[in-house]
């Protein structure tokens, strides 16, 4: 497979995932912010903080107010990470790999992009209640995974297109995370109290995790449920589980252990079945999340070079318009 087509596969579907998990990200905590007590001021600022956007909001917009943050997560196009600029880049990867995916993938790329099109020209962030939105792009984005899986011969570009979601959404699962870890920097006082176990409970939901969560271990603790979204070998977007796969779709297109981006999931993966929760929060949750993220970039960049060291039809778009 072209460098060129297999690095744009590989983008198309981390920009799609990418926008499924702010997509989820809003909704949960719109919800999180109305069940919070009237004493407690909305927890707007965490979530920008956590999908690593906080410097560019704070470039454009400096205070936090929620129709910003909504504006600024969701409909953007001058924010590179918002759901609208991601469904616009993936549409645009997509439509440069045409030949390689199929006419049921492509139609569901392009409602998404003209769904959410819509949506910002009718400006819905301004909207009282925008969930309905939000969980529609939630939906359209899960029935893609679904046609991408169900059409598309398991090929070396099925394996970078799940390469590319696997690696976003790890990326997203530690950043979730990481919005607990700023709501106890935040709000020290609430630890052990019932709104505290309200914020896990969000945190769960967020990656659609708490039905598998309850059946699997039934009792809600901080803990178990760190543990869970970290290192669950089954759960789908557990972190450990998401280097699982990715690195099996990796050892599938090179065939080689030793490849360099491959060693470098192996190392992680490694690393991760030995440890535990209790040694991680021993060491600072928000400091294990960091290093993995690090990690994580340094795959990424690996597989980058290894595979897709061209410009991506993006890039090549950007640098025109520029």
């Amino acid at each position: 497979m072209l460098n060129r087509v297999a690095n744009t596969i590989y983008w198309m579907n981390r920009y799609i995932e990418r926008a499924e998990n702010y997509a989820r990200f809003l909704d949960v905590n719109f919800n999180l912010a109305l069940e919070m007590p009237p004493s407690v001021a909305e927890q707007w600022q965490p979530l920008i903080v956590a999908t690593g956007d906080w410097q560019a909001y704070t470039d454009r917009y400096g205070g936090v107010e929620k129709n910003q943050v909504i504006y600024f997560l969701g409909f953007d196009p001058e924010n590179p990470n918002s759901i609208f600029t991601c469904i616009s880049n993936a549409r645009e990867n997509a439509r440069s790999v045409r030949s390689e995916i199929t006419k049921e993938v492509w139609e569901q790329i392009n409602y998404l992009y003209y769904f959410v099109k819509k949506g910002n020209e009718k400006e819905r962030w301004k909207k009282k209640d925008p969930r309905k939105f939000f969980r529609k792009i939630k939906d359209g984005c899960q029935l893609l995974y679904g046609m991408y899986d169900a059409t598309i011969s398991r090929n070396e570009g099925w394996h970078f297109a799940k390469m590319g979601r696997l690696v976003e959404r790890a990326d997203k699962t530690s950043r979730i995370l990481d919005v607990k870890y700023h709501f106890i920097v935040s709000s020290s006082q609430i630890l052990g109290s019932p709104l505290d176990m309200v914020q896990w409970v969000a945190l769960l939901k967020s990656v659609t995790a708490y039905d598998m969560y309850r059946k699997t271990n039934g009792r809600l603790t901080p803990m178990g449920i760190a543990a869970y979204l970290l290192l669950d070998p089954e759960f789908p977007r557990s972190m450990y589980k998401c280097l699982i796969q990715a690195e099996r779709s990796l050892q599938s297109i090179t065939g080689d252990v030793e490849h360099p981006a491959t060693a470098e999931l192996t190392r992680m993966r490694i690393a991760m079945e030995q440890t535990n929760v209790e040694d991680i929060f021993a060491g600072g949750l928000h400091e294990y999340i960091d290093q993995f993220q690090q990690n994580l970039n340094r795959a990424s960049s690996l597989i980058f070079t290894s595979f897709g060291a061209v410009n991506t039809i993006i890039q090549e778009t950007s640098s025109q318009n520029q």
